[in-house]
């Protein structure tokens, strides 16, 4: 079988040149033929979900791969893909949860619905009762021997949650404390992120996550580290609107503050993605998209430094040499870690007579605008 080292690295070689099945599923193959991988049974649950994850998922299965991921991964559950349905599809499910505790991987597509005990959002139909996203994820989640949430619903509460919030819609973490849940996060998630981390948990066990339960493997870096604007973006040369081919960050692109391989790796079979398109990223792989994020064509406010000077973002872009950019770099990695990049962004983002106060929330430093009273 692959090394995991092996692994990660035709994981990240497989995205720059757009083969990463056919790099990966031979190795695989081998392993399969020779008995050393036991299949991992998954189950699938869509809460608060527009099934874009499901669908994104759909875009990768090759017959050649689809062969391969069968002799790994058992896909037990699934709502969208099962053959069957109704009684027989959740006896699927009540079997894998009985029979096989802390042998089976979670997967949760979609927020967490919270008002009102859930029952905005119901999921399965059990002896006449019916059965809460909610509580379907709790109850299958803490026999699971991994938890793996899929998309920005699952991952942080995603659009579902956004301002006012009027469904308590949140993140999987935030209803299984008790537990490590794998943020697998992107509106929708790419199918690599997706079927890469199942193949790591299937052969190597947990990868290694970042700050916000995401595998390093794919969120190691930010979109404007590997953008390939980057240049454009050093010598101060911006675009001063939407579909021209220069750096986008003067018209909301949100790469500097994304973290995710989206440059390499691309999207639609590796053809296109929206950098690509002459669109900014949106920062749809962040805690706090949407809002945090909007509007999408805004553009970042100057960086504030400690003392109150404020460095601007053409300053920036030129290039800023020894001591001043040391400190630029670190003032950046700490504000990105309290949160203050990202209140800054929705801040300046939000137009009105009178600016907006900031109320800061419970969950991974998301912020919300504040309702103001009437001063006319």
């Amino acid at each position: 079988m692959l090394s995991r080292r092996d692994f990660i690295n035709l994981v990240i070689k497989g995205a720059i040149l757009g083969n990463f099945y056919e790099l990966v599923t031979p190795p695989l193959a081998q392993a399969v033929a020779a008995g050393e991988i036991t299949k991992l049974p998954v189950v699938m649950i869509e809460t608060g979900t527009c099934t874009g994850d499901s669908i994104s998922l759909d875009n990768i299965w090759t017959p050649t791969f689809s062969d391969i991921i069968t002799n790994i991964l058992e896909w037990r559950y699934d709502c969208s893909m099962n053959q069957v349905q109704g009684d027989t599809a959740y006896g699927i499910l009540q079997e894998t949860y009985e029979k096989m505790p802390n042998e089976y991987i979670l997967l949760v597509q979609g927020s967490m619905i919270q008002r009102d005990d859930g029952h905005y959002n119901h999921v399965a139909y059990d002896k006449g009762k019916l059965i809460t996203g909610l509580e379907l994820v709790r109850r299958i989640g803490l026999k699971a021997k991994y938890v793996v949430a899929i998309g920005s619903c699952a991952t942080y509460g995603g659009p579902v949650s956004g301002y006012p919030n009027p469904s308590h819609a949140t993140g999987v973490q935030n209803i299984l404390p008790e537990l490590r849940v794998i943020n697998v996060s992107g509106c929708p998630a790419h199918p690599d992120w997706i079927i890469g981390t199942l193949l790591h948990l299937a052969l190597y066990g947990e990868p290694e996550l970042d700050k916000f339960g995401r595998p390093k493997l794919f969120y190691g870096e930010t979109v404007h580290n590997r953008c390939p604007r980057r240049r454009d973006y050093d010598q101060g040369i911006f675009a001063t609107e939407i579909g021209q081919k220069t750096c986008l960050f003067r018209v909301g692109c949100k790469g500097p503050v994304t973290y995710a391989d989206c440059p390499i790796r691309r999207w639609n079979d590796r053809f296109n993605w929206p950098i690509g398109c002459n669109t900014p990223c949106i920062g749809c792989t962040e805690p706090g998209f949407p809002d945090m994020m909007s509007p999408f064509n805004a553009h970042s406010p100057d960086i504030p430094f400690p003392g109150g000077t404020k460095v601007a973002s053409d300053t920036i872009g030129l290039g800023v040499l020894g001591i001043t950019s040391v400190a630029i770099v670190g003032h950046v990695a700490t504000s990105l870690y309290k949160g203050r990049i990202q209140k800054n962004l929705l801040t300046s983002s939000v137009k009105g007579k009178y600016p907006p106060s900031i109320k800061k929330v419970k969950t991974f430093h998301q912020y919300r605008v504040k309702k103001l009273p009437n001063k006319e």
